[in-house]
């Protein structure tokens, strides 16, 4: 019997399991983080990386988003935050990754995402998509969503960090957010 103090000891030949995680974050919400905390259990590393998508129009620059993601991830050795244009599949292959990590919501995003790691995929056979369902709290939130409440006035109590929140109230200036 090993005593309760015994070290497991890693294989001198051992890889780091490492996802990456990518989004546009405009802005982080609960649901984000919680995806983060819960890959935590199955990676040894998560790199969450920030997406610059031509095709969408973001409301906070990429710095500002940079930005939100570490003020609310705070100091954790396992999670690396990083910006990236390109492919996915490259950048996730700079940084040792064995996946790419995506959640879903509903039956809608499974058929996009779907299409995406069928893509991945191709360009890259090493890398796995891994799919996590997102917390039945966090099921209905998106960051669009959550815009759309910030910018008529929704509370957002809940639904995205208190920082990110004060973020949402001084870019939506002309709405009030109720409590």
């Amino acid at each position: 019997m090993q005593s309760p103090n015994h070290q497991i000891t890693k294989s001198p030949n051992y890889t780091p399991r490492i996802a990456v995680y990518p989004g546009t974050f405009d802005p982080v919400t609960n649901g984000h983080l919680d995806l983060v905390d819960r890959a935590l259990k199955l990676f040894d590393r998560v790199v969450i990386a920030i997406g610059i998508n031509p095709v969408k129009e973001s409301l906070f620059s990429l710095d500002e988003r940079l930005e939100m993601v570490r003020e609310t991830i705070g100091t954790n050795g396992r999670v690396q935050i990083t910006s990236f244009d390109g492919l996915l599949v490259d950048l996730a292959a700079r940084y040792g990754a064995c996946a790419i990590l995506r959640g879903l919501r509903a039956v809608s995003d499974f058929d996009y995402e779907l299409q995406r790691a069928l893509m991945n995929r191709k360009l890259s056979r090493e890398i796995e998509t891994v799919f996590l369902m997102t917390g039945f709290r966090w099921i209905y939130i998106s960051s669009t969503i959550v815009k759309e409440a910030a910018r008529f006035g929704g509370s957002l109590d809940g639904l995205v960090p208190p920082s990110v929140e004060e973020r949402l109230r001084k870019a939506f200036r002309g709405y009030k957010m109720v409590r």
